[in-house]
């Protein structure tokens, strides 16, 4: 084939390789119901894979699984709440009884600041640091109840490692493995200190990812962390929305790319991060410049 066949035959030949990208491969993703999880389960079945979805919304749930066999995949979809050990464990079982292994993990199932009350905190949040006022104790800290720092860290932290605990004797044992922690720009910078109960959970995220990824590396077992930072979904433009035109001008002011990033631009990193490459313990964040 002569050099000018190749360039107009490499776009098709590139995008068909990319679709046998994870063939062969299992790949969970936790949470994948709605928003960013379901994008990246449909990333991985137009890949190849055979996909794995877990989430607590079953109406959600079924919803991915149809979008993800649509796409062309094998898809086992379990209902499961990951703060539960025991249902971690047999969602787990249900996997080796239908696929026989495990090779890539994505955490991606958080509990987020979305309430009314989460709301109200993170006007004031912005407003402070985008306006003009006197420096103050904003009062976040001091009224966060015990019952909402335990279920952030019960889904966010316990979930993540009742996950990763299941996965890695599979992958111990077949000598390969991927896992992608979804982690928050919250986890490494102040721009959530409206949450702090949220900030903790995925600053130790990041923290686990670091010990995690040290430990296994050597068993060819690559462990990274995807921190995103704001995601363009229907909760955040309806979030925009009640701010008003001023709000968001004042909003858009902490990123200087002006947008969110969309759920196709994080998915597209969490595939990078499952395949193969030289990362180990990394934290991987597409955010627009508003934490550099």
């Amino acid at each position: 084939m002569q050099l000018d066949e190749q360039l107009e035959h490499a776009p098709f030949e590139m995008a068909q390789a990319s679709t046998r990208n994870f063939a062969g491969r299992v790949v969970l993703i936790t949470g994948a119901g709605r928003g960013l999880g379901g994008t990246i389960a449909r990333h991985f079945a137009r890949a190849g894979a055979d996909v794995v979805i877990c989430d607590i919304d079953i109406p959600a749930l079924e919803e991915t699984r149809k979008a993800v066999e649509a796409a062309g995949a094998n898809c086992l979809a379990l209902h499961c709440d990951i703060s539960s050990s025991s249902q971690v464990v047999a969602m787990f079982a249900d996997i080796v009884q239908r696929f026989g292994t495990l090779h890539i993990l994505v955490n991606n199932a958080a509990l987020a600041p979305t309430g009314a009350a989460d709301a109200v905190r993170r006007n004031k949040h912005y407003a402070y640091i985008t306006t003009a006022q006197p420096r103050q104790s904003l009062g976040f800290t001091s009224e966060i109840t015990d019952e909402e720092w335990h279920r952030y860290w019960d889904v966010n932290v316990h979930g993540m490692f009742y996950c990763t605990r299941e996965a890695l004797k599979l992958m111990q044992e077949q000598r390969y493995g991927r896992i992608v922690n979804l982690a928050s720009i919250a986890g490494m910078s102040a721009i959530s200190a409206h949450s702090p109960h949220y900030s903790a959970s995925k600053g130790a995220v990041i923290a686990f990812t670091k010990s995690v990824a040290a430990e296994v590396a050597g068993g060819n077992i690559l462990v990274n962390a995807l921190a995103p930072g704001g995601v363009s979904t229907p909760f955040f433009e309806e979030y925009l929305d009640s701010i008003g035109e001023e709000g968001r001008r004042r909003f858009w002011q902490v990123i200087p790319a002006g947008r969110f990033g969309t759920t196709d631009e994080y998915a597209s990193v969490a595939t990078f991060l499952a395949g193969d490459h030289y990362f180990v313990g990394q934290v991987i964040s597409p955010n627009g410049g508003a934490v550099l």
